[in-house]
């Protein structure tokens, strides 16, 4: 079993919409695939910016894999982002707001 932890710095303002993005656009496509949800939480705000993170289980790297190219080739879904993106104003607007996106995985010290 492993988990990836995907992070994201924001600005405030673009929770609410962020937030929306996930729960309509992501999360379903993600869970159509297979991949699982641990949970998904946000910091309070400090001077502006907000953290927002997610876990996700997966029985191993190269599932993880299989999951994530599913989704990169689901045109309704990659249709669906850049719809988003366009909405917001394009990915050069959102570098603006999203000041940092990063992932990392992790393994459970628990036996």
């Amino acid at each position: 079993m492993i988990y990836r932890r995907k992070m994201y710095k924001l600005h405030q303002s673009i929770v609410a919409e962020f937030n929306e993005h996930f729960n309509q656009t992501l999360l379903p496509t993600q869970l159509k695939y297979g991949a699982r949800l641990v949970g998904r939480w946000m910091t309070e705000e400090k001077d502006g910016e907000i953290e927002i993170f997610a876990i996700w289980e997966y029985d191993s790297r190269e599932e993880y894999e299989r999951i994530e190219a599913r989704v990169r080739n689901d045109a309704p879904h990659v249709e669906r982002v850049q719809g988003w993106f366009k909405k917001m104003g394009g990915r050069e607007n959102l570098k603006k707001v999203f000041h940092q996106i990063d992932q990392d995985f992790l393994t459970s010290t628990v036996s």
